[in-house]
């Protein structure tokens, strides 16, 4: 049986490090943390770290992906362990409210490599309608009284996030977070609010390994809420970003383990939560 590409495992596959899910396609090893941990390695050997902090959570605008982090070629030895943490994503918020900015989500760490920025959470509406930074930025929310804009991209790591593209009347739509690989979306019309920003597939040989990924995507933006009705919220970017939710509604959280940004919402919806990150290690058979 295959899942996303790789061969169904036996029930213990010993690599040459400890520490997370331990999986082989039989040319590399691949240790997954999806939760905190340590990776311990059995011998000296070099290898890959792919990690993704957690996702911001949405507000008005959506939240930005978690920043997104490949190291390779890294020399391992010996008993000497490394401390895995994985970042959470922002919480979602209930019954949102009007200058409510979306929770930002956490850093991921591997010790000895940079660290990873958590997602920026979403802008709010008026009054604190610019989104927050991150390892990508939260979208701008709605506003009647100015142009809102996306919060800003850690270099490196992610992008920043789209406004509400200078709309101001009803229904007030606003700006999707950034992903990895692209910038959040303006919203394009009155009534049509910003997509998220995509993730990126560029490691999707390390991404198939692990059954937590969104073909082959990671770290997505989360799309972009409504303040009213009658409108069209923003889609989720690929790589597990949340879609925005219209009024009341309540928005798509991201998928977990993957950090894409939660959606946005309107002014009494409930948010989407950003999903946490994950940590894979690979190295030859």
């Amino acid at each position: 049986m295959n899942i996303l590409g790789i061969l169904a495992q036996p029930s213990v596959i010993v690599g040459k490090a400890t520490g997370g899910t331990v999986r082989t396609d039989g040319v590399y090893f691949y240790n997954v943390f999806t939760s905190n941990g340590t990776f311990t390695p059995t011998q000296n050997f070099t290898g890959d770290v792919l990690r993704i902090a957690g996702g911001g959570g949405g507000a008005s605008g959506g939240g930005g992906a978690g920043g997104f982090l490949y190291s390779s070629a890294q020399s391992f030895t010996t008993g000497v362990a490394k401390t895995v943490a994985i970042g959470a994503g922002g919480a979602a918020k209930t019954a949102l409210g009007a200058t409510v900015t979306g929770n930002d989500g956490t850093l991921t760490s591997f010790t000895g490599l940079t660290d990873c920025t958590g997602g920026g959470g979403g802008g709010g509406f008026t009054g604190a309608g610019t989104g927050r930074n991150g390892g990508s930025g939260g979208g701008g929310g709605s506003t009647d009284a100015a142009t809102s804009t996306g919060g800003g991209g850690t270099g490196g790591q992610g992008n920043n996030g789209g406004g509400n593209g200078g709309f101001t009347a009803a229904p007030y739509t606003s700006g999707g977070g950034g992903g990895a690989s692209a910038v959040g979306n303006n919203a394009s019309s009155s009534t049509v609010s910003g997509a998220g920003g995509a993730g990126t597939n560029t490691y999707s040989t390390i991404a198939s390994a692990t059954s937590t990924g969104v073909a082959g995507y990671y770290a997505g933006g989360g799309g972009g809420g409504v303040y009213t009705t009658v409108a069209t919220a923003g889609a989720g970017g690929a790589g597990g970003g949340g879609a925005g939710s219209v009024g009341t509604t309540t928005a798509t959280s991201a998928t977990v383990n993957t950090g894409g940004g939660g959606g946005g919402t309107g002014v009494t919806g409930n948010s989407g939560a950003g999903g946490s990150g994950l940590v894979i290690v690979r190295y030859l058979v």
